[in-house]
């Protein structure tokens, strides 16, 4: 069985998904009749796309890329803690005991996940995201040590496993 590929990503993981429309307007701000659609968090998706594809190519240098057929994925995000976690004065590096352990609002989880397998394709790593069959582990934390974060900063670890193809045959 090929060996897994590990990458580790550190920024600021971004959604990708979430649209915003907006009518163009010619000159004298006349309405053409045309909508524009652009993604509502653009400079953040394009930097983070970058940091993955670039932590993917580091992780994957020398290797035998595209990969092909099934592939089983890892995906845990590590995000920032609002400031509001913490407490204030000499103990501001604590947390409140109110302090969520997991983050349940934006961004939306699969979103992010989209962001990120869409970097991936352009990294060269598959041929196409559809080539993920399954997810061994998929979700959201926040960053630190606290609830046992595999990543100490923002940003995310992924594992990509190769199945072989025999295993998916005949099922």
């Amino acid at each position: 069985m090929t060996q897994p590929i590990t990458i580790t990503v550190h920024g600021r993981p971004a959604p990708q998904g979430s649209k915003r429309a907006f009518a163009v307007r010619g000159k004298g701000g006349v309405p053409t009749g045309r909508v524009a659609v652009i993604e509502s968090s653009h400079d953040r998706v394009k930097s983070w796309r970058q940091a993955v594809l670039d932590a993917a190519l580091a992780a994957t240098a020398g290797r035998q890329l595209p990969l092909d057929g099934p592939l089983r994925l890892g995906l845990i995000f590590a995000l920032p803690r609002p400031k509001s976690h913490y407490r204030t004065g000499r103990n501001a590096r604590q947390l409140r005991d109110s302090a969520p352990a997991y983050p349940t609002g934006t961004p939306d989880l699969s979103k992010l996940l989209r962001a990120t397998e869409d970097a991936l394709t352009d990294a060269g790593i598959w041929h196409d995201d559809a080539q993920v069959v399954g997810y061994v582990r998929l979700e959201k934390v926040y960053a630190g040590h606290y609830g046992g974060t595999i990543l100490a900063v923002p940003g995310a670890s992924i594992v990509i496993q190769p199945l072989p193809e025999h295993l998916t045959q005949g099922c």
